[in-house]
């Protein structure tokens, strides 16, 4: 098994306090339909206010040469395409070129590129318009044990932009992690715990060094339920004041209803509360 890449690091924790919040769009439609010949057809569309937006993507997959290519569009008339190639010039290594126009607008073009060892994994970003300007990552781990380290460089500047560090432990039924971020100026620490094979929970404080508030610390904690194998439901509470919800339930196969709420218990007798709704189809 591959060691986690550097995003990764604190993924358990970070999908129990962000993943399947439904209140965060008020209202979403998704449909994925799968051809025949394996291409697939995925439509998006959201609502917020009195703003529309939505995309339709195609995907096919060559599995056995290893290549993916994606071709996207949305209603920010954006031209969106991915090439990706995995385990074909060596096992471990993914190449992926990205490709995004706006008709005279703007365009970006990018190259990434991933190499996955059980020791360590390894990315490089390279955009190839704007900069050009380099992200790369590096994480090694053992015994459930990642160090990883990430930096931005800009070529043109011969500088570093942007540098950050964390580490982080996974045992079967819990992981923690601790963050040093925004160049060592923002720091957090992570925490994920499987109760049982019914509930889930994860938290979080994070510390803002350059932050001009009496109180720079951030805390909030999340808990998920497992109703049983077809729906479950999510709180979280931060020290904000908002406290927010979600309950996702498999209507049937291939269609899911996700219902969110956000209520700030700060200011009750406010407009500030956040509803969503979701759905999902894919065949």
């Amino acid at each position: 098994m591959a060691v986690p890449a550097f995003t990764d690091i604190s993924k358990a924790s970070n999908d129990v306090l962000g993943k399947d919040f439904y209140h965060l769009t008020p209202v979403s439609l998704d449909v994925k339909t799968v051809a025949a010949n394996g291409v697939t057809f995925t439509a998006k569309g959201k609502s917020a206010g009195d703003k529309l937006s939505g995309n339709l993507e195609t995907k096919y997959s060559d599995k056995k040469n290893g290549l993916t290519l994606t071709q996207g569009w949305n209603t920010a008339n954006a031209l969106d395409t991915k090439v990706e190639l995995a385990d074909t010039l060596t096992p471990g290594l993914k190449a992926e070129v990205v490709g995004s126009v706006v008709p005279d607008k703007k365009k970006d073009a990018k190259l990434n590129l991933t190499y996955a060892h059980q020791a360590f994994t390894a990315r490089t970003f390279l955009d190839l318009l704007k900069g050009p300007t380099v992200n790369a990552d590096f994480t090694a781990g053992k015994d459930g044990v990642t160090l990883g380290g990430t930096a931005s460089y800009d070529i043109n500047a011969a500088s570093v932009t942007k540098y950050a560090f964390a580490v982080g432990y996974k045992a079967p039924d819990y992981s923690i992690s601790l963050s040093a971020l925004d160049n060592v100026k923002l720091f957090s620490a992570g925490y994920y715990h499987k109760v049982s094979p019914l509930v889930e929970v994860g938290g979080k404080a994070t510390y803002d060094s350059k932050s001009s508030i009496a109180n720079p610390v951030a805390l909030e904690v999340a808990t998920k339920y497992q109703v049983d194998s077809t729906a479950f439901v999510k709180a979280k509470i931060a020290d904000s004041g908002i406290a927010s919800f979600a309950y996702s339930q498999d209507l049937r196969k291939g269609v899911k209803l996700g219902l969110g709420a956000a209520i700030d218990v700060l200011k009750l007798n406010e407009a500030t509360h956040k509803l969503g709704v979701s759905l999902s189809f894919s065949a």
